[in-house]
């Protein structure tokens, strides 16, 4: 079946594609850089198409390797992975995921400990970035978390929650001591580390609850993520405009209330992604379904009202 496969030359045009240049990859490979470009040109011979574009400057991907190149890393990566689990290399029932600094924080890992009472020999390692990693180029990433409305037609895609966003503040504040003021009022305020609709301010809010006095009073207190926004809004600094799906510990644990829970603003929705075949392989089949069990009280299900 395999017996036509040019493995040397997938391998070097893999190697060359990946780290940009066919002297990275013979340096990589411990060959020289010609015996690379003969294997490229030879895998470019037998399929009838060019792979790279060659210029002065060096190396490009052309569109049909842009197009092979994913398929080709996978494959290679897989065979990677299980040769090193049978030297022992790498452990088996390790997960390497990756989502946002907030979303770790605030949900992810103050609940993952009811994931290894059920499977207590699997690793999972949380890597937080609010950049977003090409899982088809870096395959030692099993999933991400990602927040957002993109279909992401390349991968496996598992949706998990819809989310809202509302205000929220300590108890004191609810309770009355800033009820109703619009004077000297702080509003805290989040400066995106990841591209948000722009319908999702504290200018949309306040129209819709009717509260525009308060943006021309508020002092505003700004912070780069929301898990510090949170914390400012725990220990009284201010008004929060939060996301449902991450204040919802905090609201759970009597730290934030709900104000004017009648007014929400549509936020966007929580995916697992990872590359197809992926998602059926243990141990990520098994945390996949511990993901979208975790996530149902928050599908549709507003947890602060």
């Amino acid at each position: 079946m395999f017996a036509k496969l040019p493995l040397t030359a997938l391998r070097a045009f893999e190697s060359a594609a990946r780290l940009g240049g066919f002297k990275s990859a013979a340096k990589e490979l411990f060959v020289t850089p010609a015996a690379i470009s003969h294997q490229v040109k030879l895998l470019e011979s037998q399929l009838g198409i060019l792979l790279f574009e060659r210029s002065a400057q060096g190396v490009k991907l052309t569109e049909s390797g842009e197009v092979l190149y994913p398929s080709i890393h996978l494959a290679l990566s897989d065979m990677n992975r299980s040769f090193k689990i049978l030297t022992n290399d790498v452990a088996p029932g390790k997960i390497r995921v990756t989502t946002t600094p907030a979303f770790a924080a605030l949900w992810l890992i103050p609940r993952i400990s009811e994931f290894y009472e059920n499977f207590p020999d699997v690793q999972v390692s949380v890597e937080t970035s609010n950049d977003v990693v090409d899982l088809l180029r870096d395959s030692s990433v099993d999933l991400a978390i990602r927040c957002g409305n993109s279909e992401y037609p390349d991968l496996y895609k598992k949706f998990l929650m819809y989310e809202e966003f509302g205000v929220f503040s300590c108890p004191m504040w609810e309770a009355g001591a800033g009820k109703g003021r619009s004077e000297n009022l702080s509003l805290i305020n989040v400066r995106w580390g990841t591209p948000f609709p722009l319908s999702i301010s504290w200018e949309n809010w306040c129209r819709a609850a009717n509260q525009e006095d308060w943006l021309d009073n508020a002092i505003y207190r700004e912070y780069d993520d929301e898990h510090f926004a949170l914390q400012a809004a725990i220990s009284g600094q201010g008004l929060v405009l939060a996301s449902t799906v991450l204040v919802a510990d905090s609201v759970s644990k009597g730290l934030l209330v709900p104000v004017r829970p009648d007014t929400r603003i549509e936020g966007l929705r929580y995916s697992a992604v990872a590359v197809p075949g992926r998602e059926r392989i243990s141990p990520l089949k098994e945390f996949l379904d511990w993901l979208e069990d975790e996530s149902k009280p928050f599908q549709g299900v507003d947890p602060a009202s």
